[in-house]
């Protein structure tokens, strides 16, 4: 065990389980193509971080991983930019909103039981959904086949327009609708929105299913961004001692987990992913309400005045230009995640163009 402390945030931390821990979720997000924030956050809370800490700091390992899904994508001619950019109207809309409303709980002393409630129903809710999904999945006649998406009056709304790149002409108060909602959720959770927005863009939007999972990150990428400089100026809460690991383990375990999903069912892997959303809500439920919160906060926060130059400057530059701070925070994500995805286009690029070898047999 090697516990760092967290200038920002005031709190030692395991390094080595904070590395586990977003390997783990990246592994998860990439095998199942689903945002991991609403797993880290809860652990970063049962770690000892504050609400106010783990939300923008999870916020911004997800802008990470985001710019390196993307990427991949944009290489593959996978993303609907005109319907990405509708969703990110609403999303910049809801992302103020959510922070207001942040405040608003920050400042009455209520934001950690109102972040943990969310969790709690919102974990609950979703993995019971799929388990009712997996379980409709496995019991139904396969060869009957339903519609993915049926026309609702969401896409009979005024102003419409042609999405040429996803073939549909629809209201662009859907996306801007949904983009609203996924702002909020991910200003107040530290979430990116994915498990939100995939399902939406299938039976709301109606994308077609390619042009989802490119479309989505994009999205994220700027709703991440909006998030974390929102944070960092109201708050000062970015701390780079928690988010550089977390942006490292996160985006190798993406990598794993999309490698791992070639080879595995990941539709019989979503049942226990399901059981493990519902264990989390059932601890945040747990850890809310029965849990001694006074004695956790007294062992892991500390008061540390002997601090390396690193962390002096890190907490001098959060304290005194909390903008520009936000600022190198979004920067140095983005750099990490352009990093990954151009280290894995070298790696298929050069798989692709390595000669197989040709087998020699011995001369008799």
């Amino acid at each position: 065990m090697l516990e760092i402390y967290l200038p920002i945030v005031q709190v030692n931390i395991d390094i080595f389980l904070l590395l586990f821990l977003s390997l783990l979720v990246g592994v998860l997000s990439g095998l199942f193509g689903v945002g991991g924030g609403f797993l880290m956050t809860p652990f970063l809370i049962f770690m000892g971080i504050p609400p106010v800490y783990a939300v923008p700091n999870e916020v911004n390992n997800i802008l990470a991983t985001s710019v390196s899904g993307s990427l991949t994508h944009w290489f593959k001619d996978t993303l609907d930019y005109k319907m990405g950019l509708m969703i990110v109207a609403g999303g910049t809309v809801g992302t103020f909103l959510g922070i207001s409303t942040f405040t608003y709980f920050d400042g009455i002393g209520k934001i950690s039981v109102i972040i943990s409630l969310l969790y709690m129903y919102l974990l609950a809710i979703v993995g019971t959904l799929m388990l009712i999904e997996a379980f409709r999945t496995a019991t139904q006649n396969k060869a009957v086949r339903k519609k993915l998406h049926e026309h609702n009056w969401l896409q009979g709304l005024p102003f419409r327009m042609r999405f040429q790149k996803s073939r549909l002409y629809e209201s662009a108060l859907t996306p801007i609708l949904l983009g609203l909602v996924v702002g909020f959720v991910a200003a107040m959770m530290g979430i990116g929105g994915a498990f939100l927005m995939v399902p939406a863009m299938i039976y709301i939007v109606g994308m077609p299913v390619k042009l989802i999972p490119g479309t989505s990150l994009f999205v994220t990428i700027f709703i991440s961004a909006i998030v974390t400089v929102l944070h960092s100026f109201n708050y000062g809460s970015i701390d780079f001692f928690l988010v550089v690991p977390l942006i490292l383990g996160s985006i190798v375990g993406v990598q794993l987990g999309q490698k791992l999903g070639q080879y595995l069912d990941s539709n019989q892997l979503k049942s226990l992913f399901a059981l493990l959303l519902c264990s989390v809500a059932i601890a945040i439920g747990y850890d809310t309400f029965f849990r001694d919160q006074s004695k956790l906060i007294n062992e892991r926060q500390i008061i540390n005045t002997d601090l390396n130059k690193y962390a002096e400057f890190s907490l001098k530059l959060s304290n005194d230009f909390p903008f520009l701070y936000g600022a190198f925070a979004i920067i140095l994500a983005i750099a990490l995640g352009i990093l990954a995805a151009w280290m894995r286009k070298l790696v298929s690029d050069f798989r692709k163009k390595k000669p197989k070898e040709e087998v020699k047999f011995p001369v008799k």
